[in-house]
């Protein structure tokens, strides 16, 4: 597809150590040590109906985490249904589900961990089910510190984004198309580089004072609801690098992971531990 990546660093990586879940209390690692390994081959999802590959849309579920899209729970969004465990569901969408939603979703995943009540995938508004993941994007990925392994593409349903928490798109257009397959989600979808930048405005108190992992998303997403209009955000949407030179490719990784640096901190680090100068 393309010659050899440049040596250099692609960017500040986002480190894959899930420090804060000593504050997910008993139930994050009580369930990682026993969750069962998941049936799906493919992605990991335990989703039997998920494809074996996916490209730049509709992906895979978590790996072996139990970290698959299935219910959620808060006002305005899905609600995880009667005597099952609160979870938290991060939907990633782009267009064919092998570039930008891809690499975000396996970023996230290496930052929360094994932790089963925070679940993330991805999709694409037009993907080929199936598909593997860029090659460019898997060499970004794994040189920002995630793991492109078992991988595979999925399109994106209103099932998935009635079930997701918070849907985070690559694009304004993307973030349109998933309101209007699923209008309630109005409330909970953002563009990646949009909750970026809100999510640097919150205070982090507001997010890293609940210990249960799920309680701690919801806030943040309600935090960063609030300040929508009030915060400038200058450049919401991540250009598509497929089909695109390496450099393309390292500069969409780039923007997604500095977008998500700020809110994944928030999400697995008390204010006490976080070194960062979140406000």
């Amino acid at each position: 597809m393309e010659g050899a990546p440049r040596t250099a660093e692609t960017g500040p990586s986002i480190d894959p150590t899930p420090a804060g879940h000593e504050n997910c209390g008993h139930r994050c690692w009580r369930e990682a040590r026993t969750l069962p390994a998941p049936d799906d081959p493919g992605n990991g999802t335990g989703d039997p109906g998920a494809p074996g590959k996916a490209p730049d849309g509709p992906r895979d579920g978590l790996r072996g985490s139990g970290n698959g899209l299935d219910g959620a729970g808060s006002p305005g969004s899905p609600g995880d249904g009667p005597g099952e465990e609160p979870r938290f569901r991060i939907l990633y969408v782009c267009t064919g589900n092998l570039c930008r939603s891809p690499l975000a979703e396996r970023l996230t995943r290496s930052v929360l961990g094994p932790c089963p009540a925070l679940q993330v995938i991805s999709a694409g508004t037009r993907a080929e089910p199936g598909r593997q993941m860029a090659e460019r994007t898997r060499r970004v990925l794994v040189r920002l510190g995630g793991d492109p392994g078992g991988f595979v593409s999925r399109r994106l349903t209103p099932d998935l984004l009635a079930a997701a928490d918070l849907v985070l798109t690559a694009t304004t257009e993307h973030r349109a198309e998933s309101v209007a397959g699923h209008l309630p989600a109005v409330t909970r979808a953002f563009t990646i580089a949009e909750f970026g930048a809100l999510a640097r405005a919150v205070p982090a108190g507001a997010v890293g004072r609940h210990e249960d992992p799920v309680r701690r998303a919801r806030a943040l997403v309600a935090e960063v609801r609030a300040l929508r209009g009030l915060v400038q955000v200058d450049r919401p949407d991540i250009p598509d690098p497929y089909g695109r030179s390496w450099l393309a490719h390292r500069a969409a990784g780039r923007r997604i992971a500095r977008s998500l640096a700020v809110p994944l901190r928030l999400l697995t680090r008390s204010p006490a531990s976080c070194p960062c100068a979140c406000p």
